[in-house]
């Protein structure tokens, strides 16, 4: 009766250590050379109280374990364990045959037992379960606030964020007939195409010569953002740059330079740019600019098709959040409109073909609506850490509050009939934020002028916002197209020069709205006063991506 008792706390060391004991006498060189003193003492010890099994199990039981080591191992020590009645525990048998490496699925309180076995602390485990209870809990970390100090834009209305947002406030449209290459053969013939565009003083001439455009505009947009944020060369010298980082992707990276260099190999690789694989991936734009800067963090980009930008942002905020880094550069860039991207886009028939009219061709929630207009540039957000910004004196135009991303799992370029993978999007991003829907009161939408995308974010939009009376909602795509991967981010700058300026852009070439929209949520052709608590920037693309971020005031 006494061994049975006590048997079940005594089997599973009683397991473990007879385990371990021949294990130590048949590899000396393993005790001597990659054990510890304070190990050696422990097996001396487990040693030490084998000898003790006979107040246990008797002297009978503590002869079966000791010649199940010198007889047949491990197989027999099992029978010998299990012979032992008073020790018949099957809770205690269950955790003992884990120990040897049972398939059977694990608790999570399991496995934390059977990793102390193997970490040496085999004993302290069952002998003091009862007597522990639960474990302390490590203390919660304080999460760091995000904000943004700085701001670069290449856009087709321009390459400062100050004009870039005047002229969405004053409705300008970026849409002309495009320039670069000869249309005729294409149905689609407009684009908010950049037609000018210098690198001087943002990128080497020798770069400049040979790298993609998206990639030229993404350093410079990137450079324009921290000259924005105050990051002059004595601030540079004095940031830990182990602890900076550049996350800025592309939908479809360098387009322009690996076209050439399959024209290039029709006659022979030797006519191909050596940079032309390098310089047509999504990372290298984010290396080189980190090159440049010499920024040792997280460098890498996301590829998300036209939400790209959003992910980038919201990524580069979570290394800020984990105390990773406390400074990123995140956003995106695209330079898509050559005759691949345009021919490509119009095979997919998703492009607007209203030609004779560039500057109405992209409306959004309007009935005569009849695809989206392609567009390129960059736009690139400094992110920084609250307490860091405030050290070294910089401006903070918002605070990033978090965000979300789902996947609709339904269709490769179509968005889910009932926008459900949108809905929960916003959902998800409200509740990781900690912010109320009664808060949110701006909402810069993907809208891209599509005839069935426009209202299935717009019903998204109501089911979760739908009884704020305040809410207003804009689509900078009206005015400069759809930007693709760097679509997001330029459309963050919006949001955040909305916040600092108190002025909402209106959206132009709303004339017939779809009767299933509101005038009321929608703003209309002018600019409009508003004091944003909360504001929303959306951000899809094709294969289901959904993202949603939350910028505020900061306080």
């Amino acid at each position: 009766m006494a061994s049975s008792s006590m048997a079940s706390p005594f089997c599973t060391w009683l397991l473990a250590a007879c385990i371990s004991s021949p294990y130590e006498k048949d590899h000396p060189m393993r005790s001597s050379i990659f054990q510890s003193p304070k190990r050696l003492s422990q097996w001396a010890r487990r040693k030490k109280l084998i000898s003790k099994c006979s107040y246990v199990g008797g002297a009978d039981f503590a002869s079966n374990l000791s010649s199940s080591f010198s007889v047949s191992g491990i197989h027999n020590l099992m029978s010998s364990f299990l012979a032992a009645e008073p020790c018949y525990d099957s809770k205690v048998l269950y955790e003992s045959l884990a120990f040897f490496g049972s398939k059977r699925s694990r608790t999570r309180r399991q496995r934390q037992m059977n990793g102390a076995v193997h970490s040496g602390i085999t004993m302290a485990v069952p002998v003091q379960r009862a007597e522990q209870g639960t474990t302390k809990k490590k203390p919660l970390i304080k999460q760091r606030r995000v904000v943004v100090t700085g701001l670069g834009v290449v856009t087709p209305l321009g390459h400062d964020p100050d004009v870039f947002y005047n002229s969405l406030l004053e409705g300008v449209s970026g849409i002309s007939e495009i320039e670069a290459f000869d249309c005729a053969r294409f149905p689609t013939k407009i684009a908010g195409e950049i037609k000018s565009f210098s690198t001087d003083g943002w990128v080497s001439p020798k770069l400049s010569k040979k790298a993609d455009k998206f990639m030229l505009y993404l350093i410079s947009a990137g450079k324009k953002a921290l000259a924005d944020g105050g990051i002059t060369e004595e601030v540079m010298d004095n940031l830990d740059k182990s602890r900076c980082g550049v996350i800025i992707g592309s939908a479809l990276g360098g387009m322009k330079v690996f076209n050439d260099a399959i024209e290039a190999l029709r006659i022979s690789y030797k006519k191909m740019n050596p940079f032309c694989i390098p310089f047509a991936t999504t990372n290298m734009g984010s290396a080189i600019l980190a090159m440049d800067l010499g920024w040792m963090g997280p460098n890498y980009s996301i590829s998300t098709a036209c939400a790209t930008s959003n992910f980038c942002i919201l990524n580069a905020a979570y290394h800020i959040m984990r105390g990773e880094t406390d400074m990123m550069l995140c956003g995106g860039s695209e330079a898509a409109i050559i005759p691949i991207g345009l021919g490509g886009f119009s095979a997919c028939k998703v492009l607007s073909q209203r030609n004779s009219e560039p500057t109405k061709a992209s409306c959004p929630w309007d009935i005569n609506r009849d695809g989206f207009v392609i567009g390129e540039g960059a736009g690139v957000l400094l992110l920084e850490e609250l307490e860091h910004a405030k050290r070294r004196g910089a401006n903070i135009y918002a605070e990033f509050l978090g965000g979300s991303f789902t996947c609709d799992a339904y269709h490769m370029t179509e968005p889910h009939p009932d926008g459900t993978g949108v809905a929960l999007c916003i959902e998800k991003a409200l509740d990781q934020s900690g912010v109320c829907r009664e808060d949110v009161n701006y909402i810069n939408a993907y809208a891209a002028s599509t005839p069935t995308g426009d209202l299935k974010e717009y019903r998204a939009i109501i089911r979760c916002f739908g009884k704020n009376p305040e809410l207003r909602v804009n689509s900078t795509k009206s005015m400069i197209g759809h930007l693709l991967g760097a679509s997001g981010a330029v459309e963050a700058v919006a949001t955040i020069k909305a916040i600092q300026t108190g002025c909402i852009h209106p959206n132009i070439n709303l004339e017939n709205p779809d009767e299933s929209v509101d005038m009321n949520v929608l703003v209309g052709p002018k600019k409009e006063k508003l004091d944003i608590k909360v504001a929303m920037s959306n951000a899809f693309g094709f294969g289901g991506h959904n993202s949603s971020i939350l910028f505020a005031p900061c306080k």
